[in-house]
């Protein structure tokens, strides 16, 4: 624990401007991001003695070893900067707000030709217009269903679309006429748009033009005698009509407006959103937060604007905010909402009439989202701390192993072998710390072999991260050699697409990779106190021996087998026993099984991407442009083989030293082997293919 006097700037250093600072705890990592009005005015609250600070404050203040700060031109700059710094460096003490679902959004695919109209969730895209969040996805498709009668949208996925138009034929709803079918031409791009923008009006909240619209046209085919269309009409109006109730009016001037209310107690704060627009009620968020810093409910306030409009711009930030407490400088923080929205922003708590009325209404709603999630947690909390007991009284630790970390080799036949690494922490995994490793050592297929070399490349990365921090003073353990020895991908959720991508093999430095003490934590500066591996005893055996070459003593090791689910520590010749109805055994085979799923996902897609090589890929200059040239030209490698260097140079774009090349690649590799139906057991000839 460090004592705050020691790391206290001097007097005079610090500027009476705005800005914004940092702390870092000794090992460089950002801890905590904050603003203010005066930098120096508010970093001296953090250098009183230690028994007048709230407790958060005092823990925080003695877990940091340093403190940095940057000047700003403006309070609105102080917010920007603050945000941002908060969202690259995820200080554990600031407020960061979790989602307590994944809410979908009824989602207008602008961006494409002919737009589309579904449900989405998570991230927000460029282009695509988003009405929402709603509850439930099924109250979304009510309302797109009523709707399509009069906005005959497309709704069908690129693939549909593409074998429609293929085919010349649209699908059922483009003959129940729920769809205007572009597909195959009936409407034209243009007029497409004009339908989903009208769409998007209607949702936007527009709603009586197309209304009064619709009833001029129902009264002027009824004097027409047109009464089939007069009846499509008034079914049209009344489906409408029926869509629009299901977002009940609660403000009767048509109000644009966020209402933002909060539910908190010591430990933890609710936030519950409300999205009103054109007077209805259009979407509603909730968001839970650990109080890991001293903060009120004007921080809270503060910090759920920023999350909420950090991303948003244009109409998704409304006219009007209401919220149940001001932020410390409301002005700045309107400033900052009307550059995003570019018109201004109305910040302020509603005072009497309805809008008050339906703040009650949401800051109800915030009290049940804390309940219920007080009510989740408990027993989620129980279950992990007896789990975590369990373990540790049935392996003899000295504490419950608040990190666990398991390993798990994966190969096929002996081939594409490679090891997974998965990170639980007090009892749930933690994805960003998921890694990955390719098995460098040697070829071939040895379990024992392959644990020895994952756990000393893991280690010796920990290792060399103790030694640039100074906590490790050997340097003949773990030197720059091995530090750069794994090919694992960078922090990133497992299952992405940036995490199923092939780990590099270059182990050069990057020249543009971040500064070792830019305050963001390492890929393995965290030790595990207990490490798993999935085996028996030679699997434990070898991890125990590379932790000792290591000359770490302080990470316990166990097995798990996964024959008759025991427990195997280093050097016993019996294993232990957890009962079946343990909760110590079911997170060790949760933990076993999350790191089983992940290597086998790497090693499929190794697999994958080898089976789909071809002798084109390793001639050098030849991109997938005129890769895809050629096999287009020849209509299969086994052609393209048989073919001369004048025939190849016939190619567009095909020059003739490539054409040489290309000839040779193909004539110094074996042909494949020939391709099986699985289905009829058909052996399938080359001359037909089209892909290398």
């Amino acid at each position: 624990m460090a004592d705050p006097s020691s790391y206290r700037p001097q007097p005079g250093q610090i500027p009476d401007s705005p800005g914004v600072y940092k702390f870092r705890d000794e090992h460089r990592r950002v801890i905590y991001v904050g603003k203010a009005k005066s930098l120096r005015q508010r970093l001296a609250n953090y250098f009183q003695p230690l028994a007048s600070l709230h407790p958060r404050t005092a823990t925080m203040v003695t877990t940091a070893a340093s403190v940095e700060w940057t000047v700003v031109s403006t309070e609105v700059e102080a917010l920007q900067l603050e945000y941002s710094w908060i969202k690259e460096f995820d200080p554990r003490f600031n407020v960061k707000y979790r989602d307590d679902k994944s809410y979908p959004y009824l989602a207008v695919t602008l961006n494409e030709e002919f737009p589309r109209v579904q449900v989405m969730r998570g991230h927000k895209k460029k282009g695509v217009r988003y009405f929402g969040p709603y509850a439930h996805a099924w109250a979304i498709r009510e309302t797109v269903d009523l709707m399509l009668r009069v906005f005959p949208v497309r709704t069908c996925s690129a693939g549909v679309f593409r074998n429609a138009a293929s085919a010349g034929r649209p699908c059922l709803l483009g003959y129940i006429g729920k769809c205007s079918a572009p597909c195959v031409g009936r409407v034209t791009p243009e007029e497409h748009r004009e339908l989903a923008g009208e769409f998007c009006d209607f949702m936007a909240g527009r709603t009586g033009t197309y209304i009064r619209r619709l009833e001029k046209q129902m009264t002027l085919a009824a004097e027409d005698m047109e009464y089939e269309r007069a009846a499509r009409l008034r079914d049209d109006i009344g489906a409408l009509r029926k869509a629009m109730e299901k977002n009940a009016v609660v403000l009767a001037d048509a109000t644009d407006a966020d209402l933002i209310a909060l539910a908190e107690d010591e430990l933890e704060a609710a936030v519950q959103i409300f999205h009103v627009r054109g007077g209805r009620v259009r979407g509603q968020r909730g968001w839970v937060t650990d109080k890991v810093e001293a903060v009120g409910a004007a921080g809270l306030v503060e910090h759920a604007l920023q999350q909420l409009y950090g991303e948003e711009s244009g109409d998704a930030v409304p006219k009007e905010v209401l919220v149940p407490a001001l932020p410390e400088d409301p002005d700045a923080v309107a400033q900052w909402l009307a550059a995003r929205r570019g018109s201004q922003v109305s910040l302020r708590i509603p005072q009497r009439g309805d809008k008050k009325d339906l703040m009650e209404t949401v800051a109800r709603n915030a009290q049940q989202a804390l309940v219920l999630h007080k009510t989740k947690r408990a027993s989620d909390l129980t279950t992990r701390s007896r789990a975590l007991e369990e373990i540790a009284d049935a392996l003899g630790l000295d504490s419950a192993p608040l990190r666990i970390e398991c390993f798990d080799i994966s190969h096929l036949q002996g081939e594409d072998v490679v090891a997974s690494m998965v990170v639980f922490e007090d009892g749930l995994p933690r994805k960003s710390e998921f890694r990955r490793f390719q098995i460098k050592g040697f070829e071939g297929q040895d379990d024992v072999r392959s644990m020895h070399e994952v756990i000393g490349r893991r280690f010796r990365r920990y290792l060399a991260e103790k030694e640039k921090t100074g906590e490790w003073v050997d340097g003949g353990v773990g030197g720059a050699d091995d530090a750069g020895e794994t090919g694992e991908p960078g922090a990133v959720p497992a299952g992405s697409p940036a995490q199923d991508a092939t780990a590099s093999e270059n182990d050069a430095p990057d020249p543009f990779a971040a500064p070792e003490d830019d305050g963001r934590p390492k890929r393995f500066a965290y030790p595990p106190q207990l490490v798993v591996v999935d085996g028996g005893q030679p699997q434990v055996a070898a991890a125990q021996r590379a932790l000792d070459e290591l000359g770490i003593d302080d990470v316990a090791v166990c097995g798990l087998a996964k024959r008759l689910e025991e427990v195997w520590l280093p050097g016993d010749d019996d294993p232990v026993v957890l009962p079946r109805s343990s909760e110590g055994l079911y997170l060790l085979q949760r933990v076993r099984d999350a790191a089983h799923d992940f290597a086998i996902r790497y090693q499929r897609s190794k697999r994958s991407k080898r089976v789909r090589s071809s002798p084109l890929d390793a001639i050098p200059g030849l991109g997938e442009t005129r890769k895809q040239a050629l096999i287009k030209h020849f209509g299969s490698v086994k052609r393209l083989r048989q073919a001369t260097i004048e025939q190849i140079c016939e190619v567009p774009g095909m020059g003739r030293k490539t054409a040489e090349a290309v000839a040779v690649a193909l004539a110094q590799a074996a042909p494949a082997a020939p391709a099986v139906n699985t289905a009829t057991g058909e052996i399938m000839e080359d001359d037909g293919g089209t892909t290398a």
